[in-house]
């Protein structure tokens, strides 16, 4: 693929919007070693798919010669940002900060060569600032330009509580582009606000203001937004296995957007992938392909090769037991999966069974469960249920 070309899948592929388009790609095109800068907040331990949209990016403005400035943050992190929420985030202590930050320069190390980035720790520019330099900030924006977003103008409206201490959030990261003296910033769609707010900051600081570039917010395996608070995360530390079978357990709907936003196979292989009769068949190959980029090829491999013989292939252990799910008359169907399986003694309660299904451990059929259901009696009279790595039961009715 020719500079132009690549340049142009760049600002294209799997993004909402960017400013300035024509100004960034005539400094890329004229070869310009650009600091693109990536903040993370380690509200989490684990970096999901969702995050890693944004980090596949930054590696295709590294593989053109850019610096990636990847910010961990630490200060940030324990504020929270509430651009993607209906409600005031909680804040976090220090200590659950550090311990969910432990791994992620080694997770984002899976799509990034950090022998050429430069990582950063907003607490070390934050946590030393004082009134009057927030101030300074502060005076840069109009609480209209704050309430009039529109997560926080919902809030408003239905009498939720907003913080003040939200308000100071978008001045942090902007800072962070102000000290890093950033190019180009990169984040999510939700993220919009906060990247406009280093513009403005930069220009008050007498820099010139970064570009912004923002992606696609995908979907998770349940057909929400990915969010590690309702567990329908692929994570980048999940072993292949349990990676491939949940990319198997995405609603069809997804699978060309995951092509498009957590994989690298050219766009116009895409379009041939989605011609396919089979949906299952391109599902397969973008299970592949993910695990592949995390895992490598031979890991993928083996990670197919055992869906395939566990789920497809039949080779299910022989005699395994049978059980029914009960009729309840007061819902006038049958009993939802977490009774099911509390019932059957392959969880203590419904409560642990539930968390098995959050966590990824069932499976019907070889595809993944994401939340409650109840049983169908047409639909998965004679079908397999999973739990965890070696219980098999055969529903009957």
């Amino acid at each position: 693929m020719d500079t132009e070309k690549k340049i142009d899948e760049i600002l294209t592929r799997g993004v909402v919007e960017v400013i300035d388009r024509e100004h960034l790609k005539k400094r890329l095109l004229a070869g310009e070693k650009l600091r693109v800068k990536f903040g993370i907040d380690p509200t989490s331990p684990n970096i999901h798919l969702g995050r890693a949209v944004s980090l596949l990016k930054l590696r295709d403005f590294q593989e053109l010669g850019c610096e990636v400035v990847f910010i961990v943050g630490d200060f940030t992190g324990t504020i929270g940002d509430t651009s993607d929420k209906e409600s005031e985030r909680p804040m976090l202590d220090e200590e659950t900060v550090r311990r969910n930050m432990e791994t992620y320069t080694i997770q984002a190390a899976k799509i990034l060569d950090f022998a050429e980035v430069e990582v950063q720790f907003n607490s070390t520019w934050l946590a030393g600032l004082d009134y009057k330099e927030i101030l300074g900030q502060a005076e840069a924006f109009s609480l209209h330009d704050f309430i009039s977003r529109d997560n926080i103008k919902k809030r408003l409206e239905s009498g939720k509580r907003v913080s003040l201490r939200e308000l100071l959030y978008p001045l942090m990261q902007g800072h962070d582009s102000v000290v890093v003296k950033s190019d180009v910033e990169i984040g999510g769609s939700d993220q919009w606000f906060n990247l406009l707010a280093g513009r403005k900051l930069q220009e008050r600081a007498g820099q010139a203001p970064q570009d912004i570039l923002t992606t696609d917010l995908i979907l998770g395996t349940d057909g929400r937004k990915m969010s590690s608070s309702w567990g329908n995360t692929i994570n980048l530390l999940d072993e292949p296995n349990d990676m491939f079978g949940k990319v198997m357990s995405i609603p069809d709907g997804l699978i060309e957007s995951y092509f498009v936003h957590c994989t690298r196979v050219p766009m116009e292989e895409v379009a041939e992938i989605m011609k396919a009769d089979n949906p299952r068949d391109a599902k397969v190959r973008l299970a592949r392909e993910i695990v592949a980029l995390y895992h490598g090829d031979d890991e993928a491999a083996k990670a197919e090769e055992y869906f395939v013989n566990t789920f497809s292939k039949g080779e299910i252990p022989e005699n395994i037991p049978e059980h029914a799910p009960q009729y309840e008359p007061a819902l006038e169907g049958y009993e939802n999966l977490e009774s099911f399986i509390a019932r059957i003694g392959l969880a203590t309660s419904k409560s642990d069974a539930r968390r098995k299904i959050e966590q990824g451990g069932v499976y019907i059929d070889g595809e993944r469960t994401v939340g409650s259901r109840m049983f169908d009696k047409d639909l998965d009279n004679g079908k397999v249920l999973k739990v965890g790595k070696k219980d098999f039961v055969k529903i009957v009715f």
